[in-house]
């Protein structure tokens, strides 16, 4: 598999350098890991990744 690109996420980087990354695998799928356990990674499906997102979105709110 050749070499993965990371993308630090936007909402990342406060104070203690806590970071969330995420890259697309050829196959498609979804990769995250975050900066502190680098060689621990969530995989996941595009539609996978929008529900998580959605549903973070909405539970966020009062």
């Amino acid at each position: 598999m050749p070499a993965l690109t990371w993308q630090k996420s936007s909402f990342s980087g406060g104070p203690e350098g806590e970071c969330v990354y995420v890259t697309a695998t050829p196959d498609g799928t979804i990769r995250l890991r975050e900066s502190d356990t680098p060689n621990t990674q969530l995989t996941t499906t595009p539609p996978g990744l929008a529900a998580l997102l959605n549903y973070a979105r909405n539970s966020a709110r009062p």
